[in-house]
């Protein structure tokens, strides 16, 4: 069972929706963007219609990457449940809904051109974390995600 957060995890998910014909079907995505929980920071580079590459990296890789996705642990796992009880976010737990209800923002960019591929490839990274549905995820302890 792989643990949220963790490569291992990501690499599940990326598995699923790489041999998911109805993935390929909401059209082509070419991002590198960011996922940040706590301290730990992961990168996910889609490329076409797959997912090419996950791994974790440092603070300073996020402004290489076009945006990333930042919600402390408990909004995190919060999110992960729903989808798993519902096979799907409910409209409440969306990437969507969440970046509009954070004050702050969930995507974030060191350059407001790059930022716009969350909107643009919003349905797919969508459909990305709603294919953890298909796991057993196991969550880390909150103190294992911050320094």
């Amino acid at each position: 069972m792989p643990t949220f957060p963790s490569v291992e995890w990501f690499n599940a998910i990326k598995d699923i929706v790489n041999n998911d014909a109805n993935f390929r079907q909401l059209g082509t995505v070419d991002t590198v963007a960011g996922v940040k929980v706590g301290d730990k920071i992961y990168e996910l580079t889609f490329e076409a219609f797959e997912c090419t590459n996950v791994r974790e990296v440092g603070e300073n890789q996020l402004r290489d990457m076009d945006f990333w996705l930042e919600l402390p642990y408990d909004g995190w796992k919060d999110m992960l449940q729903n989808i798993k009880q519902h096979g799907a976010a409910d409209l409440t737990h969306t990437l969507n809904t969440i970046d509009l209800q954070t004050p702050e923002g969930f995507a974030k960019s060191h350059d407001g051109y790059r930022v716009d591929a969350f909107f643009r490839f919003n349905q797919s990274l969508q459909d990305f974390f709603n294919a953890s549905a298909k796991i057993d995820t196991q969550f880390a302890a909150p103190e294992a995600v911050s320094a």
